[in-house]
C-alpha cells in the first residue's frame, strides 16, 4: 500500500537526497558456501572478515597465475599482470582493481616498477608524498586526484566535489572549465610552473569516467584476497563451491574442471552413494553432484540421497532399485544414471545398459507388488530376489567419455587426447590461448579431437565442412574450405584425432579457426 516515487541520479541529487548503489556479487555466496563445506567437512570455523592479512600461501598462488575463480583476477589481462607485479600485500590487489580499466591501465606497468624497485619513485611536487607513498607515487584512486586538487591546486572541499563530478561523469564542458582552475591554481597555490602544472593535469585524463575511490577498491581487493586465500588454503572445498555456482553453465563448468586438474584435484564423475545434489568433495577430491546429470530431474537425486541417509549406502545394483521408490525413475533417467558414471560401483557401463529392460522390469514390480507371487521376480515379506546380469561387451572408453560429454557437459574420467599425450607434449599452442590474446590471422598449430562435423555445399557445388574441435582446455569451431578438404577428405570425421594448421579469425565478435592443412594424430 505504499506510493513508490523514482527519480534518475541527477534528480534525486538536486533534491538533496543521496544515491546507493547495492551491488550483488555471487563470490560472496560462494565465500559463504566454501566457509560452510569447511567447516562440515573439517571441523574448521573460519571468520572470514578477520582473515590474516599477509598469508604467504595466497600471494604466491597469486603470483603463479592461478587466479581462476578469484574475484576480479581471472582476466588473461590481470593474470599476467600478476605475475610481473608478485603482489605481497592487500594493497597490491586494491592498486590492480583500480588500474585495469581504460586509461588508469596505463599506469599499471609504472606501479609494477616502482614496487619492484626497477623504477625510481618520484613525486612531481614534495606535498604529494603525503597521500602517494603507499602507491609509490603512483596516481591510481579517484582520491588521488582529490587530494592533489586540494593539497597542489588549493581547491576546497566543496569545490573538489564539483572537480569529482566533471572527472567522474566525463562532462567536457565542466572539464574544460576545471582545467584552467586547476592549471592557474598550481601556480598561485605552491608556485608550480605553467609547464608543470599541465604535465599534472595530463595524468588526470586517464582517469575520466573511470577513477576508483579507494572505498570501492579496497571493497573489491579485500574480496579478491578472501577468495585467494580460501583457493590456496581450501583448494578442494573453495573450488567444489565455485563448480557449483556455476550451475547449469557447461562452458564454465569445463574452464573450471580444467583448472582442478591443473592444480592437483582429482573430479570425478557423480556416484550414487558419494554425490549430494551439488558439486561434492570426497576425500580431497570433487564428485560431480547428482543434479548435474542432463535429463536427470532434481526429485530422482534427492529420493536417491534420503534413501543413502535413512538405510546407509546403497549395495548393489538390487539394493538400489529395491530401496529408490522415485516414480521418475523411468528408462531415461536411469540410462543417464549409467552413462554418467553414476552407478560405476555397480556394474560396467555397457553390461548395465545392454540390461536396462530387466532392471526397470524389476524396480517397477517391486515397486508396484513386493509380495506379488505372480511377478518375474518373487518377493518374500522383506527378501529380494538378485538380478543376474546378462553378458554384453563392455563400452569402449571412446563411448563412455563420449556419454560423458552428452550428460556431464564435459569429458571427466579421461580425454579422447589421452593415446595421444607423448606425441602433444611439443604442442605449445592450446585453443584456449588461441582464442585469448593470440594475434589473428597469423598461422599456427593446433590439436584436437573432432566432436561434431557438419557439411555445407558452396555456391559453386563444392563441399566445405564446419567442426567444433576439442582439446584439453578449450573448443572452438573451424572452418575446412573445399581446397583443404579435398586434400584429406576422409579425415575430418566425428572422433579423428588431428592436427590443424590454420589461423585464428575473428567474426562478429566469435573466433573460429580456419583449417589450412591437416593430418591425423
Amino acid at each position: 500500500g505504499k506510493i513508490i516515487r523514482q527519480y534518475d541520479s541527477q534528480a534525486v541529487e538536486e533534491a538533496g537526497l543521496l544515491k546507493f548503489d547495492f551491488l550483488g556479487r555471487p563470490n560472496l555466496s560462494i565465500l559463504a558456501d566454501a566457509v560452510a563445506r569447511v567447516r562440515h567437512r573439517l571441523g574448521i570455523e573460519i571468520d572470514i572478515d578477520r582473515l590474516p592479512q599477509r598469508d604467504e600461501k595466497t600471494f604466491e598462488m597469486l603470483s603463479r597465475g592461478e587466479t581462476l575463480g578469484v574475484f576480479q583476477m581471472a582476466s588473461i589481462g590481470m593474470t599476467s599482470y600478476l605475475m610481473k607485479l608478485k603482489p605481497t600485500r592487500i594493497d597490491d590487489l586494491n592498486v590492480m582493481v583500480a588500474l585495469y580499466r581504460p586509461g588508469p591501465m596505463n599506469n599499471i606497468d609504472e606501479y609494477i616498477a616502482r614496487k619492484n624497485g626497477s623504477a625510481r619513485i618520484t613525486y612531481l611536487h614534495p606535498k604529494m608524498e603525503s597521500y602517494l607513498a603507499k602507491t609509490f607515487g603512483v596516481l591510481v584512486y579517484q582520491d588521488d586526484l582529490l587530494m592533489t586538487a586540494i593539497e597542489i591546486a588549493g581547491y576546497t572541499w566543496g569545490e573538489v566535489d564539483k572537480f569529482r563530478k566533471a572527472v567522474g561523469k566525463k562532462i567536457p564542458e565542466e572539464m574544460a572549465k576545471q582545467h584552467l582552475i586547476f592549471v592557474e591554481g598550481c601556480q598561485k597555490h605552491t608556485g608550480m610552473n605553467a609547464q608543470m602544472a599541465e604535465k599534472l593535469w595530463e595524468l588526470f585524463e586517464p582517469f575520466q569516467g573511470y577513477g576508483f575511490n579507494k572505498a570501492h577498491a579496497a571493497s573489491y581487493g579485500n574480496l579478491s584476497y578472501q577468495t585467494a586465500y580460501m583457493k590456496a588454503n581450501f583448494p578442494v572445498d573453495y573450488m567444489a563451491a565455485v563448480l557449483t555456482a556455476a550451475g547449469g553453465d557447461v562452458d564454465e563448468i569445463a574452464q573450471i574442471v580444467t583448472e582442478c586438474k591443473r592444480i592437483g584435484i582429482k573430479v570425478l564423475p557423480p556416484d550414487v552413494n558419494e554425490s549430494n545434489g551439488t558439486f561434492t568433495v570426497v576425500d580431497d577430491a570433487i564428485r560431480f553432484g547428482l543434479y548435474s546429470i542432463k535429463n536427470f530431474g532434481t526429485g530422482v537425486a534427492d529420493s536417491i540421497i534420503k534413501a543413502r541417509e535413512d538405510g546407509g549406502a546403497l549395495v548393489d545394483i538390487t539394493d538400489f532399485l529395491t530401496r529408490v521408490p522415485d516414480k521418475n525413475l523411468n528408462k531415461k533417467s536411469l540410462e543417464s544414471l549409467i552413462k554418467g558414471g553414476a552407478l560405476d560401483a555397480f556394474g560396467e557401463r555397457g553390461i548395465l545398459l545392454a540390461n536396462i529392460e530387466l532392471l526397470l522390469t524389476y524396480h517397477r514390480e517391486h515397486q508396484k507388488a513386493p509380495t506379488d507371487q505372480g511377478a518375474l521376480f518373487a518377493f518374500e515379506g522383506n527378501a529380494r530376489a538378485s538380478i543376474q546380469l546378462a553378458d554384453s561387451p563392455p563400452a569402449t572408453l571412446l563411448e563412455r567419455l563420449t556419454w560423458e560429454k552428452e550428460l556431464l557437459g564435459l569429458y571427466v574420467s579421461g580425454h579422447p587426447l589421452d593415446v595421444h599425450k607423448e606425441k602433444l607434449t611439443k604442442q605449445k599452442m592450446t585453443i584456449k590461448q588461441g582464442k585469448g590474446d593470440f594475434p589473428r590471422g597469423v598461422d599456427t598449430v593446433i590439436a584436437g579431437y573432432i566432436e561434431d562435423a557438419r557439411s555445407i555445399l558452396t555456391k559453386g557445388g563444392e563441399r566445405m565442412l564446419f567442426i567444433r574441435i576439442a582439446d584439453y582446455t578449450d573448443s572452438i569451431e573451424a572452418v575446412v574450405f573445399p581446397r583443404t578438404l579435398k586434400q584429406t577428405p576422409d579425415l575430418f570425421t566425428p572422433g579423428a584425432c588431428v592436427l590443424l594448421k590454420g589461423r585464428f579469425s575473428e567474426r562478429n565478435g566469435d573466433t573460429s579457426f580456419v583449417v589450412e592443412k591437416a593430418k591425423g594424430l
